[in-house]
């Protein structure tokens, strides 16, 4: 509906920059640290992987069964990594982050702040999913498919494998990264959603200020420029040359996102906390 929107009605949105609830603040051990404003985020991509064969009956297995070709390629994709690549943003972000974390997370993150990070560092935030998804391009299998019936050899057997992708990466090197991994002619490939550029947003100083006082006035924490690993609205506008910024006054921590998940939850408190200052933030921005 919003690319429509923004295709099509480009008037109806011409804005000098929007907001959208993109951000948030970050927990340690219960309390805020820091609020993240969200200048940039990833491109959102879906592919399909399909293997296909002519079945049979499970009494005659075959060395062609379809799901064991897909499993293969899945494990390989499990365990492949794309290249770090540091944008501006995310090296702001570790690099003001660093004083408000202790110990190696904030060895590693200054390491990561300064541009040229040790590997051994990228390997320690590597294993942390959020700071992961920081660093580099992920594809990930997120459902599969296969098989029509339990005393049958499977006809097909399908994945859906879901990218998201680093502003700084090129999407055709990502699809052909993708396609070495899979490595498997028999195996085909097609894309669901093409990803769509997401340049990053200047930071606004009139709106940074608005932020900075707000966040300071409810929870006395800096607010630090942060890249979404996430897709939001907020790709359709930038692509219409409208700056985005996420921020939302809801806070979480790293090491406990749960977004999408069947146990997603935030403590009610903070949800309340969230919605005041986002009230606050329009009534400011509105005056």
């Amino acid at each position: 509906m919003e690319l429509k929107i923004v295709s099509n009605k480009p008037e109806l949105v011409k804005a000098e920059f929007g907001i959208n609830e993109g951000g948030g603040g970050e927990l340690r051990h219960g309390k805020p640290v820091l609020h993240r404003i969200q200048v940039a985020e990833k491109m959102y991509s879906t592919y399909e992987l399909e293997v296909r064969d002519v079945g049979g009956h499970s009494a005659v297995p075959t060395k062609t069964n379809p799901i064991y070709a897909l499993s293969a390629t899945l494990d390989r994709l499990g365990a492949y990594q794309f290249p770090v690549k540091l944008a501006d943003v995310t090296q702001t972000y570790f690099a003001r982050s660093a004083p408000l974390a202790t110990g190696q997370l904030a060895d590693d993150m200054r390491s990561v702040g300064t541009g040229k990070p040790d590997q051994a560092a990228i390997d320690r935030l590597s294993a942390i999913p959020f700071y992961n998804a920081q660093l580099r391009t992920t594809c990930v299998a997120t459902m599969v498919n296969a098989g029509h019936a339990e005393n049958a050899l499977p006809q097909s057997a399908k994945a859906t494998v879901n990218c998201r992708i680093l502003p700084l990466d090129d999407p055709a090197d990502i699809d052909r990264q993708l396609k070495q991994v899979i490595g498997n002619e028999k195996i085909s490939v097609r894309y669901v959603n093409k990803p769509l550029a997401s340049p990053a947003s200047p930071l606004n100083g009139d709106l940074m200020k608005t932020v900075e006082a707000l966040t300071q006035q409810m929870w006395n924490v800096p607010v630090i420029p942060a890249m979404s690993t996430g897709a939001t609205d907020s790709r359709f506008m930038r692509n219409a040359g409208i700056p985005m910024y996420g921020v939302s006054g809801l806070f979480t921590e790293p090491a406990d996102l749960r977004t999408h998940g069947l146990d997603e939850r935030i403590e009610i408190a903070r949800l309340y906390d969230g919605r005041e200052f986002l009230y606050r933030l329009v009534k400011r921005l509105a005056e």
